[in-house]
């Protein structure tokens, strides 16, 4: 009986969390980086953007660095996955998007990752990053060099250069696993929950403002065929769209980390990727 108020306890605060995250007010996605807290060194921004853009013109995977001035009173793991969530982050049929939000007035950090790079991207290694790449530098105030830093190992990841910060995940996750299973499984369970509750009321309230305002539309019967290394989605009639980057993609020729006609791709994410604070 004790167990089950535990549980029932625990899906309220997990209702009450993403009945909260619906109420935050994020920002518009204005480039690959966005400043809104102000903390960065413009020539670093921009350098930021430009291999951001080369990143997704090589691979497809969207990296976005985004500070803000406040969290608005959630945690920073809500809030990062429901901005990653509202941006789109990353391609919709691989949700290949990488998020590294930064919240300075509560000195929290998060690298937030899609589903497509979690065996790439995984938690202990972004966990590494943060801790060893990012804090130091912010714990002196240098943000601009935090980030940097923190960016160049989401690269080197990325890349598929794993020197640096293999290792040392390797190493934190051996001494995870010698903690008690469970001693972990409440942690393991509550996150479940969190995401499983976010995808239900995500999906609700997606269906009930499509058919309120007309925009739901029944899924017409098309399918996708590769054309010039390019997906194209072929309808019932014939006809053809391109199904692939938006038209933020590589064929822009502007990296500005203020560009207008930037956009997210339909990608998602399912809470992966790590946090921390200085």
């Amino acid at each position: 009986m004790r167990g089950l108020r535990t549980i029932a306890a625990a899906l309220l605060v997990l209702c009450v969390g993403a009945a909260a995250a619906f109420a935050l007010d994020f920002p518009p996605l204005t480039g690959r980086v966005v400043d809104n807290a102000g903390i960065l060194n413009p020539d670093i921004s921009s350098d930021l953007a430009d291999k951001s853009k080369y990143l997704e013109e090589k691979s497809g995977i969207q990296l976005v660095v985004a500070t803000v001035p406040s969290l608005q009173g959630s945690d920073i793991e809500t809030y990062a996955n429901g901005l990653f969530r509202a941006w789109r982050l990353g391609q919709a049929q691989k949700s290949n998007g990488v998020l590294l939000l930064v919240a300075p007035n509560e000195r929290k950090v998060r690298i937030e990752v899609g589903y497509g790079l979690e065996g790439t991207l995984t938690d202990a290694v972004a966990s590494v990053i943060i801790s060893s790449a990012i804090i130091p530098r912010f714990k002196t105030g240098d943000f601009s060099g935090g980030v940097e830093r923190g960016v160049g190992g989401i690269l080197d990841v990325l890349s598929g250069d794993t020197t640096d910060w293999q290792p040392q995940a390797v190493a934190a996750v051996r001494d995870d696993s010698r903690s008690p299973f469970w001693a972990a499984f409440p942690i393991v369970l509550a996150f479940g929950l969190i995401v499983l509750v976010q995808l239900i009321g995500i999906g609700i309230r997606r269906l009930y403002l499509g058919l309120r305002y007309g925009d739901w539309h029944p899924p017409s019967r098309a399918h996708y065929v590769r054309h010039n290394g390019k997906l194209i989605m072929v309808g019932a009639s014939g006809s053809s769209s391109d199904s692939g980057w938006s038209s933020s993609s590589s064929s822009s020729s502007d990296s500005s980390s203020s560009s207008s006609d930037f956009s997210g791709g339909g990608g998602s994410s399912g809470g992966g990727g790590a946090s921390g604070s200085w």
